[in-house]
Parts: C-alpha cells; structure tokens; sequence
C-alpha cells in the first residue's frame, strides 16, 4: 500500500513539475507559427516527403524488385509491370494537379445532388476497374515468371491493404 501511494506520489509531482514547461512550449510553438500553418500541420496537409505519385513510385518499385529479388529472366517481366504502375502515377498527378489548381482558384461547385453523387461514384468505381484490369494484365506474367517463394513474397506484398496501410484480419473484415 505504501509503494502504491509513494508510487502516485512520485508520478503527480513530476507531472506538476512538467506541466508549466510543457504549456510554455507549446504556447510558444503555437504563437510562432501562422494559423493556417498550424491547422495544415495537424490536419496532415503539412509538408511531406512525397506530395505527389511520381515521387513515390521509384521509391515503391525498387523495394518491391529487391524483396521479390527480380532475375534477369524476369527482368522484361519486371519492366512491363514497373511501367504500367508508373504510367498510373503520372495519371494521379495530372488528376491532383487539376484539383489542386481549382482549388487555389477558388472554383467551388454546388453540392451535388443524390444521383449526380451516385453517377459520380460509378464513374469512380468504372475508373477503378479500369485501372485494377491493366495493373492485373502486367501483373499475371510477371507473378506467372516468379518462382514459388517469390510468389509468396508477392502475395504478401501485393495483399490488399486498408487506408492506414495495414491489412485487414478478423473482425475488421465485413461479412
């Protein structure tokens, strides 16, 4: 019983002891920083590594050749795949380079009504069908090349992963 109020005792006062200097850093930092500096900041708009596809694609495929450790028999393979993927990055970027410059032009649009947001999304989803069918085309012959332990490191790699990257298992799976 003593350790535990010893142990709250010790934990309280250096959180006291903490406090003020916590509050005057990030009173500080707050009051430094513009308001829409801030707000990008913790709103994950704020600088990153890679602001558009193209940049992060070379980084994507050349872990994805190491891990499955591409031969050059299936070199021609890899590349027919390699392009395909960085042919659908150049078309992200031109697709947020337009959303962005309506954005900084200050285009706004009425909000669309149920059947347009439906019509919308079959767009969307045709698109994406669209996509997934010439990624799945250079797909089948590179994974069709790869040997069996190649091929398992592909099906884990290539697995489908939610928004936050990670996979889905169990009960975050929809039945």
């Amino acid at each position: 019983m003593k350790k535990l109020i010893v142990g709250t005792l010790v934990g309280a006062s250096l959180a006291a002891a903490a406090a003020p200097l916590l509050l005057a850093q990030s009173a500080t930092s707050s009051t430094d920083k513009p308001q829409a500096e801030r707000f990008a900041h913790r709103h994950g708009h704020g600088k990153r590594a890679f602001r558009m596809p193209s940049e992060r694609i070379e980084a994507r495929l050349a872990y994805l050749k190491a891990a499955l450790k591409i031969t050059d028999k299936q070199q021609a393979q890899w590349d027919r795949f390699a392009e395909t993927l960085r042919q659908q990055a150049r078309t992200d970027n031109d697709r947020i380079k337009a959303l962005r410059a309506q954005r900084e032009q200050g285009i706004t649009h009425a909000r669309p009504t149920a059947i347009e947001r439906m019509e919308r999304r079959q767009a969307r989803l045709t698109a994406g069908a669209e996509r997934l069918g010439r990624m799945l085309a250079a797909a089948k012959p590179l994974y069709a090349a790869l040997s069996p332990d190649q091929q398992q490191i592909a099906d884990e790699l290539f697995a489908h992963r939610g928004h936050d990257g990670f996979r889905r298992h169990g009960w975050h799976r929809r039945s």
